[in-house]
């Protein structure tokens, strides 16, 4: 691998956190046209990108040279010869993909395993995957919005709901419905000075959707939380937070979907409250004493 090997082995030389492979294929779906086919050569060519130059690339892909350069950007990189140093270093030494479906010959340690792994391997993803600039752009919003109104069904509603819970910690205004039609209803209520977060691990179930779509029409800025870039809901959003867990016929229940949710949200909270640092400081305090009565 002549010189890209030379940069491979210093610990200081490291690259954006998380490999190179699995950001592009997580972020597959948010590409354009002419950059999917610049990743589709990397993923399927992976061991003879490093070896090439960006203009080989570019005509092997089919793609420019400037698409090849935006690609590598919005994957972390300076440019391709930092993308071709990572590319190396995973070859080198591969991650491994520890996401195993759970089998009916599984025993239970297997079982437990497989399901925790999961569970630690999408959050791990979401951390490599998530752009901080539109985590700060969302904590802006949420830390300035009159109100906060939050979406989700099924385990989607989960996320929503502790998050309603942990901006109403520090002081902010947020509201939550379980039942869709009073997210729905919800919406009326909103306008330009108010934020609308949406949960969804497709982005296609249609009570969220509605509810984005409904707050949108209003003027509210709208927060769109799924695994699906180029979803109804992502469509949608003014600003797009992106999870990454994979789900499989026998999984662990959309567990690994909602622990990725969850770590986006405890992200956000984390931001919102460093930005209103004294603010959330006094609520934390004054909601402690709100339900100090409730312990023995």
């Amino acid at each position: 691998m002549s010189k890209v090997l030379e940069h491979v082995n210093p610990v200081e030389n490291v690259m954006p956190s998380g490999g190179c492979l699995p950001k592009l294929r997580k972020m597959f779906g948010t590409l354009r046209p002419s950059e999917k086919k610049v990743a589709s050569y990397i993923l399927n060519n992976a061991a003879q990108v490093i070896y090439q130059s960006i203009t080989e690339l570019s005509a092997n892909s089919g793609a420019s040279d400037a698409t090849v350069i935006r690609l590598c950007n919005r994957l972390g990189y300076s440019g391709y010869q930092e993308l071709k140093i990572a590319l190396a270093r995973e070859l080198v030494s591969p991650s491994k993909n520890i996401h195993e479906d759970i089998g009916p010959g599984d025993d239970l340690a297997t079982a437990v395993r497989k399901a925790f792994q999961a569970n630690a391997q999408a959050i791990n993803d979401t951390l490599d995957l998530l752009n901080m600039e539109s985590l700060a752009k969302a904590v802006d919003a949420v830390a300035a919005a009159r109100q906060v109104y939050l979406y989700g069904v099924g385990t989607s509603a989960l996320a929503a709901q502790d998050a309603y819970y942990k901006l109403v910690r520090v002081g902010i205004p947020a509201n939550f419905f379980a039942d869709p039609h009073m997210q729905a209803i919800s919406t009326v209520l909103t306008g330009d000075k108010d934020v609308a977060i949406g949960f969804s691990h497709s982005g296609s179930t249609k009570d969220v959707v509605d509810a984005l779509s409904l707050a949108k029409a209003q003027g509210a800025r709208v927060i769109c939380i799924t695994n699906r870039g180029r979803s109804p809901a992502a469509k949608l959003a003014d600003i797009l937070l992106l999870t990454a867990s994979e789900e499989t016929p026998f999984g662990s229940g959309g567990m690994p979907s909602m622990m990725a949710q969850l770590s986006v949200v405890d992200a956000l909270f984390v931001g919102v409250a460093l930005k209103i640092y004294d603010r959330a400081v006094r609520f934390i305090e004054r909601t402690g004493e709100a339900v100090k009565g409730k312990k023995y």
